[in-house]
């Protein structure tokens, strides 16, 4: 009994090599403009043996426009988030794309406490009262600690300051934000 029979298979006998078929296959690519090949942006080192993509805004919602909003060429209405929620997506910003002073951003991508901000709204989370929240909850802080600091700026900026100082007066006025939205107080510092 012949196994070609059994299994109905069509006669492969005109490709057996399948050079035919590469041949084919070439010249269909041939004729077929490339695909571009797409590429990432670099990542924020995240250890000592290589990087790795860190979407900042992970587990957000993000801003979905309406088909008004695309009707009308206009962003999304922003996703509303509280002070704390921002300020924990600002130090979160910082840890993707960096941190920088004396400047709100630079030619790497990094950012100042101010220009992190301004990327959290541009993002599409929070209002600008949101943002205005958070720079008052950080003034109240860094006043507290050094009465001579006039701006969240000029605390940014000062010399010896490190990214480290930066995320843990973030996180410590997100906690403070979480505290008085919850009706409690906590203290500055």
């Amino acid at each position: 009994m012949n196994l070609t029979s059994v299994l109905a298979l069509p006669d492969l006998g005109s490709v057996a090599d399948g050079r035919q078929l590469v041949r084919e296959i070439e010249h269909y690519l041939a004729t077929h403009t490339p695909v571009p090949v797409l590429t990432l942006a670099p990542a924020a080192r995240v250890c000592a043996y290589g990087q790795a993509p860190i979407a900042w805004d992970r587990g957000m919602v993000r801003p979905v426009p309406t088909l008004l909003d695309r009707l009308r060429h206009r962003p999304p209405t922003p996703v509303p988030i509280d002070t704390a929620t921002h300020l924990l997506l600002v130090s979160r910003y910082l840890v993707a794309y960096g941190w920088c002073q004396n400047t709100m951003w630079d030619a790497q991508g990094r950012r100042c406490i101010l220009g992190a901000q301004l990327a959290v709204l541009q993002g599409g989370y929070g209002t600008p009262s949101t943002v205005q929240r958070a720079r008052t909850l950080l003034m109240e802080q860094f006043t507290a600690q050094d009465p001579e600091v006039r701006t969240v700026d000029q605390w940014n900026d000062a010399p010896g300051r490190t990214a480290a100082q930066v995320h843990r007066q973030l996180d410590i006025a997100a906690s403070r934000a979480q505290h008085l939205t919850n009706g409690r107080t906590a203290p500055a510092g």
